[in-house]
């Protein structure tokens, strides 16, 4: 437990650093461009000073070069020049857009949301509005934050998806060598037990209690078969999943308490399924098993079999104390569980089972605080 609160406060303390650094970039950078803005604006003063000197100049008398180096120097910055509301004077804007007029008074419009103009008083009647928009260098400026973080983000992603692939093979080596080690300890009792058994039916006990002793036998050999699928690709067989859902049903019916009530509903036309018959099984099993834990041993439990185009949908539902919708995903994740006792494995397993064994799809249908669950596992027909 304190490992784990110690690995979630490490994420945490990683989150919040690298939202601090990216605050620090995107501020850092909007003051970069609020310098080089302000830098522009006095530019524009200087440019629209000295082209009102250049007109009020008497070019016999006055020195003029000053004024029009200014004035020559400006390259990259858009400039429209207006008086009484008209343009008289561009510069630095695409030859395509000062032909056309509607594209000039579009470019003029942008301009004026840009910044605000400069004002040249020319004479006593005489004024003059400077637009003026941003540079190139400053634009690239102000997209070089969305860049960076397209960049940072994409850097997360693939960080991530490294990180998310390892955990994921070193959970299924671990998950595969658990299992057959399991397969492996049941086999040498149990291979004990078909032995006292046939001793038993030898000495002529009881036919009843053969009978059952030889089920639960029979119930092991395939917890041992699952065992030992896991970790290695299933055998796939076309099989009526009404029959092998019914069959697994039925076994669990008479395992457990009369408190708690048994209902199985299905078409009575056989649905064909890709299916492993062991696996199909220990989902039926465990879902069922999860459904009496939340209803702690008394309730109802209904199966529900439903075929729909190609699909066919098994729902299980029960009467127990439901499941948040925030937790509706996290109950299939590996360790989740609500349980003072368990190892949070049982709904994971399934979820694997039946996604990437039998490539259906398993999911928290409807859940309700207090009355219950549905989950609702799906497979195409074939």
């Amino acid at each position: 437990m304190q490992f784990s609160e110690k690995r979630n406060l490490t994420r945490w303390i990683i989150i919040m650093a690298s939202f601090v650094i990216v605050v620090l970039i995107l501020w850092n950078t909007y003051s970069f461009f609020q310098i080089f803005k302000n830098d522009e604006r006095v530019k524009m003063e200087v440019w629209a000073e000295s082209l009102k000197t250049l007109l009020n100049a008497d070019p016999l008398q006055d020195d003029v070069e000053l004024p029009r180096q200014v004035i020559s120097n400006n390259k990259t910055i858009p400039i429209i020049l207006t008086e009484n509301n008209n343009i008289i004077n561009t510069a630095n804007i695409d030859e395509s857009i000062i032909k056309d007029k509607t594209k000039l008074a579009d470019f003029w419009e942008k301009l004026k949301k840009q910044n605000d103009p400069i004002i040249i008083r020319i004479g006593p009647n005489q004024v003059q509005h400077l637009y003026y928009g941003n540079s190139s260098l400053l634009n690239k400026l102000k997209y070089y934050p969305i860049a960076l973080l397209l960049i940072i983000f994409l850097f997360g992603a693939l960080v991530y998806n490294f990180y998310r692939s390892t955990k994921m093979a070193t959970q299924n080596k671990l998950w595969a060598g658990m299992a057959k080690e399991t397969a492996h300890q049941i086999g040498t009792p149990l291979s004990s037990l078909i032995g006292w058994l046939e001793i038993m039916k030898a000495d002529n006990v009881d036919e009843t209690t053969i009978a059952e002793i030889e089920k639960d036998i029979n119930r092991l050999q395939t917890i041992t078969d699952r065992f030992s699928k896991i970790g290695s690709e299933p055998v796939l067989k076309r099989l009526n999943i009404i029959e092998e859902t019914e069959q697994s049903f039925d076994y669990l019916k008479s395992r457990f308490s009369k408190q708690v009530e048994f209902s199985f509903k299905a078409p009575k036309k056989s649905i064909m399924v890709s299916l492993n018959p062991a696996l199909h099984s220990w989902t039926v099993e465990n879902l069922v098993k999860n459904s009496i834990d939340a209803m702690k041993g008394k309730g109802k439990i209904s199966v529900v079999i439903e075929s729909e185009n190609n699909l066919v949908k098994i729902l299980v539902t029960d009467t127990g104390n439901g499941i948040p919708k925030n937790q509706f995903k996290r109950i299939f994740e590996p360790g989740f569980t609500t349980k003072k006792r368990g190892w949070g494995l049982g709904l994971s397993l399934t979820k694997r089972i039946v996604e990437e064994y039998h490539k259906g799809k398993i999911k928290v249908l409807h859940s309700e605080i207090g009355k219950g669950t549905t989950i609702q596992i799906s497979f195409k027909k074939g």
